[in-house]
Parts: C-alpha cells; sequence; structure tokens
C-alpha cells in the first residue's frame, strides 16, 4: 500500500510550514517557560483554517481528511508551536460530530469559525442541570472558551457544555512544558447544555481520543524530526581535534538511530491517520501503535539531540532543552507507552485462532 502524501498534502505541508515557523520562534518558548503566558491566536488560526480542518463544509469547515491534519500538525510539531490542535481541532470536533445534534452543529461552526476554543474535561459530576467539582488535569483547558464535560462512569456516561466564566473557570496547573496548556477547570454549580448520553457518547469519545492520539503524535513527528535536523547540523559544524564532531563514530551512530525512530514514526503516523478516514476497525490499534511509539522515539530523539550538542545542549539559550520537555509531557498523555503496547498487543493476539 502507498502511504505517500498527495501532491495537495505536500503543498499543504509547505505552507503549514512557513505559517508556523514565521509565527513560532524559540524565544517565543522560552518566554512562556519564564512567564507562563500563552499565545493562542484563535482569529489567526480560523483564518488558516485550521481549527475546522475536520468540521462538515456546511458548518463552515474545511470538509478535510484527518491525515491532513496530521500533516498540519506535523509542521506544528517543528516549532513546539502551543496550539489546540489535538484538543480541539482533533478530540472535540471529532466528538461533536459524533454526537451530532443542533447544539453540537452550533459549537462546530463556532470552532470553524474561530469564535470559541473547545475542550474535553473529565472527572466532573452533575447534580440536575448544575455541575460543581474540579475536573483532571485538561489540555487545553487554560486556553479554552467552553468545556465538554464528561459526565459519570463508562457505558454511563453523559456530555454537556458549559461556557467558562465566574462558575467554570481553568486552574493553571505547573507544568515542565508550559507550552502544553494544562489545566483543570473548577466548576461551582455551572448551570450545563446537555448533548448526549449512553452508548453514541461512548462510541464517539473512543473514536475522537484515537484521532487525538493520532495527531499528537503527528506531532511529536514533526518534533522529533526537527531534534535530528539540529543534531546533524551541530555535527557538520563543530570542529573538535580538527574534525567535525558529526565525523565521529559515536555522533554517527546516535544521529543514524535518531534517524531510524523518525522514519519508523513516521510511517506508524501515516497509517494512524489513514485508518482514523478509511479504516476505523483497524483505527484503534493503529492509534495506539503509534501513540505509544511516539513517547518513546520523540523522548529518545530529545536526549540524542543534547547528547550531540553537548555542553551547550544542556543550557538555557539552546533550543534542545524545550524539544526534551515537550517530549516528557506528550509521552504521559492519553496513557504512557505501555498502555498502548498493550492495546497493540491484544489487538495482533486477537487475530491468533
Amino acid at each position: 500500500m502507498n502511504f505517500d502524501l498527495s501532491e495537495e498534502q505536500r503543498l499543504l505541508q509547505s505552507t503549514a510550514g512557513q505559517w508556523f515557523s514565521d509565527r513560532f520562534a524559540p524565544a517565543d518558548m522560552r518566554r512562556l517557560l519564564a512567564d507562563d503566558g500563552q499565545c493562542v491566536d484563535r482569529a489567526a488560526l480560523a483564518d488558516m483554517g485550521f481549527l475546522g480542518m475536520l468540521v462538515d463544509p456546511a458548518h463552515g469547515g474545511g470538509g478535510l481528511s484527518v491525515l491532513d491534519l496530521a500533516v498540519v500538525a506535523e509542521q506544528a510539531g517543528r516549532v513546539l508551536a502551543p496550539v489546540p490542535l489535538v484538543s480541539t481541532s482533533a478530540e472535540a470536533v471529532v466528538l461533536l460530530r459524533g454526537i451530532g445534534g443542533r447544539h453540537a452543529e452550533a459549537l462546530l461552526q463556532s470552532i470553524a469559525a474561530g469564535r470559541e476554543l473547545v475542550t474535553l474535561v473529565d472527572g466532573v459530576f452533575a447534580d440536575g442541570d448544575t455541575v460543581s467539582g474540579t475536573s483532571r488535569p485538561a489540555l487545553g483547558a487554560d486556553e479554552a472558551t467552553v468545556y465538554l464535560l464528561l459526565i459519570g462512569e463508562a457505558n454511563r456516561r453523559s456530555l454537556a457544555q458549559v461556557r467558562r466564566g465566574p462558575d467554570a473557570s481553568p486552574v493553571s496547573q505547573p507544568a515542565l512544558d508550559p507550552t502544553r496548556a494544562m489545566a483543570r477547570v473548577r466548576l461551582e454549580h455551572a448551570r450545563i447544555a446537555p448533548l448526549g448520553s449512553g452508548g453514541a457518547v461512548d462510541s464517539a469519545l473512543a473514536r475522537a481520543r484515537c484521532v487525538a492520539m493520532s495527531v499528537l503524535a503527528a506531532e511529536d513527528l514533526g518534533a522529533a524530526a526537527r531534534c535530528l535536523e539540529l543534531a546533524v547540523a551541530y555535527g557538520g559544524e563543530r570542529v573538535a581535534f580538527g574534525r567535525p564532531v558529526g565525523s565521529y563514530q559515536a555522533i554517527k551512530h546516535l544521529c543514524v538511530d535518531m534517524f531510524v525512530l523518525v522514519e519508523q514514526l513516521r510511517s506508524l503516523v501515516w497509517f494512524a491517520a489513514w485508518a482514523a478516514d478509511h479504516d476505523p476497525e483497524q483505527l484503534p490499534m493503529a492509534a495506539a501503535a503509534a501513540k505509544g511509539y511516539a513517547a518513546d522515539a520523540f523522548e529518545r530523539c530529545a536526549e540524542a539531540c543534547i547528547q550531540v550538542h553537548g555542553g551547550i545542549g544542556f543550557t538555557w539559550e539552546h533550543d534542545a532543552h524545550l524539544f526534551w520537555r515537550r517530549a516528557k509531557v506528550d509521552r504521559l498523555l492519553y496513557g504512557d507507552a505501555a498502555a498502548h503496547r498493550d492495546v497493540v498487543a491484544e489487538a495482533a493476539l486477537a487475530t491468533v485462532s
């Protein structure tokens, strides 16, 4: 099977890469670390069509594929852009599309237009038409304007929405990588608007999380590839004992190992994104394989990048630690590598009769 990108997707890749690199520089990432600020520009993301890529054209979106979104996410990952592609463009949009209904469609229109950033939060319990409590840490909750509340337990879940305000406010969480906006949501008798319940929520949630994992793995692919580029470039520039350090076998082996990790991850990411569009039965296994491998591959590439750079790689002024921070956070989102390997193993064993 041919997993090459189409001509249109390569053009999208080039356009997105230029757009992200023009707007996000390493200095911006260090500023986020220093002052814990954020820099999500909803209007700019909507103008580029990135927020509503998976939204149906009837609701103002692009009607594009998960593979198209993964192509954009890869480019965002290269510069560690703090944008809500995983939490809003992927997870929230796919969940709302799966639920359907008038309220969900209105939210999809608002996402595509850049009027709202929507994220899913879990760990709250409703009391009638209001909800109180503090959610688990949620990706994108710091910047979100609308929260999708996952209420109850498996097989009895319901989904509701609540608008950010005095009765539904984010509580920022300290993070190793502030470019991943994590926050708990504190709810105090917040009035909710129901969106769905029962099996429809569970099935929509399962698909939404698989798509989110695939898009997250695509971001990690871009970041890991950038680590490789930085290491190779430095290996050719830094001279020690009269030779570029990249000519020494130890450095060569590090860079080759990084290359193998990146290319294996690339295949898994494209397969997961393809499965999301064309083979829903394989999606859970494909998404788990991509996310589980991304957790290890990105972290190893980030660590190797620091090693190739030597002493300067450990400094605040260099970019290498920014990628390492992102790798450490991303490996734990949506479950760790071991949990995803279990999913892949179970899927493989299920085919053995």
